[in-house]
């Protein structure tokens, strides 16, 4: 799963564990909902997942995201 995520999916993930809201994300990282959106959507689909939280949970496990 080494360099499954692309730097801004990474970005977005850390904040989402950090209980950010899809709008709070977006106006953070100044590109839109809809593209704030887009990357956990597709994240999802690169875990073969069917939730951020699973998404969450398994990125948290394998190191790829860590809890502060």
């Amino acid at each position: 799963m080494n360099q499954i995520l692309t730097e801004r999916e990474t970005e977005i993930f850390n904040l989402l564990v950090k209980s950010y809201t899809t709008a709070e994300i977006a106006k953070k990282l100044n590109i839109s909902t809809k593209t704030a959106r887009n990357h956990i959507s597709n994240v999802i689909g690169k875990l073969g997942v069917k939730s951020r939280t699973q998404a969450i949970i398994l990125l948290i496990k394998s190191g790829l995201i860590k809890l502060d």
